[in-house]
């Protein structure tokens, strides 16, 4: 198979199953960022995060055979990114520090800022911006932030969030809600 931009993340994933390793690096390229983003808003830890995506990762390769699109590739990798998540936070207690530093020895808030072409994800216009957004996103309860950030890092509509965290439509609906709500609240100075 000819792996190109325009191929489906579906069909990508149907030529892994059959043997095509270029299929699999289409996908990771396309999804390996906004994963592991997802994953660092919530853990605040670089180390984890890169082993959790990882885990994330392994999951694909391991479930490719059986794998069924009944939903979208996206939608179903940031589900299996979710329930790591939610396995990890039953063993340990949830996020570090946001005075915290990356293992370069930048602070979380320099790393929050999306590099171009990478989503609707807006760059923050400086570091305060940015440390604002990570207080706040640190506040939110565990389950509106998980909502909010599947449509943020994920792209993920509202039927995905509440198919991916096992919720009715609405419940999914009112988590974003109140996520914006609070965001916006707590981020008023910077509008």
């Amino acid at each position: 198979m000819h792996v190109h931009s325009e191929t489906s993340d579906g069909d990508l994933m149907r030529a892994y199953a059959a043997g095509d390793t270029l299929a699999f690096e289409a996908l990771y390229d396309r999804h390996a960022l906004p994963l592991w983003r997802f994953l660092q808003r919530q853990l605040q830890n670089p180390a984890l995060s890169d082993d959790l995506a990882q885990d994330v990762w392994f999951s694909v390769v391991r479930q490719a055979a059986g794998y069924q699109e009944l939903a979208r590739f996206r939608t179903w990798l940031f589900t299996l990114a979710h329930h790591r998540l939610v396995d990890h936070w039953r063993r340990h207690k949830p996020l570090a520090s946001l005075d915290a530093h990356t293992e370069d020895g930048a602070a979380l808030a320099d790393t929050l800022a999306a590099e171009s072409g990478f989503g609707p994800e807006r760059r923050l216009d400086s570091r305060e911006q940015a440390q604002a957004l990570l207080d706040a996103l640190a506040c939110l309860p565990e389950l509106q932030r998980t909502a909010f950030l599947l449509q943020a890092e994920g792209g993920f509509s509202v039927a995905d969030i509440a198919k991916a965290t096992g919720v009715t439509l609405e419940t999914a609906r009112s988590r974003l809600r109140y996520a914006r709500a609070r965001l916006r609240e707590t981020l008023e100075a910077f509008a």
